[in-house]
C-alpha cells in the first residue's frame, strides 16, 4: 500500500464523496476515484459502498480507517520531527470556533502566535456550528459545550461572562427599564431559534423572553444590530470594548456565565506541535478575556 492512497481512502471516508475528497486533496474526483479502485484491487476487497447519498465506508473499509489514520499520525510525527529542529511551529493550523470567539478573540490571540512564529500557517474557520474532528474539518475547535462522544480530548480553556446591552441611542428613545418586567414591549435581538446549535446559547429562552424580533445565527450579526441602536441583546463582555455607546442594562439582574473548551482529536495530543499550538492558544485566549472583561 501506498501512503498516497490511504490519504485518498481518509479524505474520501471523511467526506463521504470523491467531489469532497478532491476538493480537500487539490485533486480530481476522476483521479481520486480511479486511486480508490487501485488500492481496493490491491487488497482484494470493496472499501466503499456508493449510494445516493454518498461514499459509507464497507465492512473491510472500516477495518482499514484505524490503520490508516495510524499510517496519517505517522507522517504527522515526522514531519514534526524534522521541521521542530528550528524550535519555533510551522504548517497549518485550521481552527474551528462559534462566531463570537472566532471574532472577538481569536484574531488577535492567533495573529500574536503567528508573530512568534513566521512560518507558521493558521485558519480560522468562524461557523455557528459543531465541528466534526474525526472528518478533519478542522485541527481542534473551540466549543461552549464539552462533548460526550467520540475520540476526543477536552480542555476547560475559561469561563467568560454576557450580559444584556443596548446602544445608548436605543435607551434614549426607549421606554425605561428598571427591572426585568420592563422588558416587555422592548425589541429583542438573538440567535434563531431553531437555528441554536448548542442549548448553552439560549440566552433569552432562560430569561423567559419567547419572541425575537431582529433574529440571526451569526453573533457578529446580532451584535451589529445592538451596536446601531436595533434593540436589546445578550453581548459577551470581551466584546463591550469594541462598542462604542453599547452598555449594559440591568446588569446586576442579568448577568450570564458560560464556558470555552478546547477540543481535539486524541490521536493529536501525541503531536507535539500540536500541543505547543493549544498551549500558546489557551493561554493566551484566558488573558485576552481577562483584559477585554477588565474594560467592559
Amino acid at each position: 500500500m501506498h501512503w498516497d492512497d490511504l490519504k485518498i481512502f481518509l479524505a474520501v471516508a471523511r467526506e463521504e464523496s470523491l467531489s469532497g475528497a478532491g476538493k480537500r486533496l487539490k485533486l480530481d474526483p476522476a483521479t481520486a476515484g480511479r486511486r480508490i479502485a487501485r488500492l481496493e484491487e490491491e487488497l482484494g476487497a470493496t472499501l466503499f459502498a456508493k449510494s445516493p447519498q454518498g461514499y459509507a465506508p464497507t465492512e473491510a473499509g472500516q477495518r482499514l480507517l484505524p490503520h490508516a489514520e495510524l499510517a496519517e499520525q505517522a507522517i504527522f510525527s515526522a514531519e514534526e520531527d524534522i521541521r521542530g529542529q528550528s524550535g519555533q511551529l510551522s504548517g497549518q493550523i485550521r481552527l474551528g470556533a462559534p462566531d463570537g470567539v472566532a471574532n472577538f478573540l481569536l484574531p488577535q490571540v492567533c495573529s500574536a502566535i503567528v508573530e512568534r512564529n513566521p512560518d507558521l500557517d493558521v485558519q480560522i474557520v468562524a461557523l455557528p456550528r459543531l465541528f466534526n474532528l474525526s472528518r478533519r474539518e478542522a485541527d481542534m475547535a473551540i466549543t461552549v459545550s464539552p462533548p460526550t462522544a467520540g475520540r476526543l480530548t477536552v480542555q476547560k480553556v475559561s469561563d467568560y461572562r454576557l450580559h444584556l446591552a443596548a446602544s445608548q441611542r436605543y435607551l434614549d428613545r426607549a421606554p425605561p427599564i428598571e427591572r426585568t418586567a420592563d422588558l416587555r414591549g422592548h425589541r429583542m435581538i438573538g440567535y434563531i431559534p431553531d437555528m441554536i446549535f448548542d442549548k448553552e446559547l439560549d440566552y433569552l429562552g432562560e430569561l423567559g423572553i419567547d419572541r425575537v424580533s431582529l433574529a440571526s445565527n451569526s453573533v457578529a450579526v446580532q451584535f451589529n444590530w445592538i451596536r446601531q441602536g436595533g434593540g436589546l441583546g445578550i453581548v459577551h463582555d470581551f466584546a463591550l470594548p469594541s462598542a462604542k455607546g453599547v452598555r449594559k442594562v440591568l446588569e446586576g439582574a442579568i448577568s450570564l456565565t458560560r464556558t470555552f473548551y478546547l477540543v481535539r482529536h486524541v490521536d493529536d495530543t501525541r503531536l507535539e506541535r500540536m500541543n505547543r499550538f493549544a498551549t500558546a492558544l489557551t493561554d493566551g485566549l484566558r488573558r485576552e478575556i481577562a483584559r477585554l472583561e477588565g474594560v467592559a
